[in-house]
């Protein structure tokens, strides 16, 4: 059965897109808690755009690296296995994040051995094992924020493709996709520091984390947004590129067939 299976190019097409697509999500939650300065990376001094009153400059979880990938991915199923299939992978993919952030939370309260502790004392790691928390034990409302952040991006990132879609034909391929995660990727900035730093703080803090005003979390959605859309735009010719090797690799004619059947779900 699995040579069956393995040797029906559209299935074992979905397999790899399934895996790169929930692999790069997972690896962006889990370097996401690093925050890092994309002009000081590139030698650039601080942009300081004024923004609501105030100065911000482009400090971002590192996450961002991966998540245009996850959202080429999606538009890409999107487009040759419709609506449920990105629908049933976001709801995986989300799923398998959790269980993973599940695992840290048991792994992180083992007791560690007395060597492991002391183990990187000379690179300039005093204490490993509470490295290893507070690499891997992001905060509860953290977790929450993202993960209904993704889960929202990627419905409104499928249903927009879709209406996009059924007004361009299969003529404008730049145009869904692109358009679908601009769209999608304004609400998933805002709703991850909305519900992580504004409304989580709110309703849940029991160890006085600051509240941000609403002010800020718009401001900082801005400047992810600002490099979320110059991603998606730089990224619009990979698009075109994924197309021609898939169209390549599944044939003309299914391929058309698919994307007909995906539309039609």
């Amino acid at each position: 059965m699995i040579t069956n299976i393995l040797r029906d190019k559209p299935t074992r097409l979905f397999i790899i897109l399934s895996g790169i697509l929930i692999a790069n999500a997972l690896i962006a939650e889990i370097i996401g808690v690093k925050i890092f300065s994309l002009e000081a990376t590139f030698g650039f001094e601080p942009a300081n755009l004024m923004i609501l009153g105030d100065r911000y400059s482009f400090n971002m979880t590192a996450g961002v690296l991966l998540w245009p990938v996850v959202f080429i991915m999606t538009d890409i199923i999107n487009e040759y296995y419709g609506m449920k299939g990105v629908r049933f992978l976001s709801f995986l993919a989300a799923g398998l994040i959790l269980f993973a952030f599940v695992i840290f939370f048991l792994a992180i309260h083992l007791t560690p051995a007395g060597f492991f502790v002391t183990s990187k004392v000379n690179s300039g790691v005093p204490d490993m094992d509470k490295a290893y928390g507070q690499i891997l034990g992001q905060g509860s409302l953290i977790i929450i924020g993202s993960l209904t952040a993704f889960l929202i991006g990627q419905l409104v990132d499928v249903f927009a493709f879709h209406k996009i879609k059924k007004v361009t034909g299969e003529k404008k391929i730049w145009l869904r996709a692109t358009g679908s995660t601009l769209i999608s990727q304004l609400i998933d900035s805002f709703v991850v520091l909305f519900v992580a730093f504004h409304l989580g703080p709110l309703l849940y803090n029991p160890n006085n984390d600051p509240v941000w005003p609403m002010g800020q979390v718009l401001a900082i959605c801005i400047i992810n947004y600002i490099y979320k859309f110059a991603a998606a735009i730089v990224l619009t010719p990979v698009i075109y590129w994924v197309h021609g090797i898939l169209e390549r690799y599944l044939g003309h004619e299914t391929a058309a067939e698919m994307k007909r059947t995906a539309m039609n779900r």
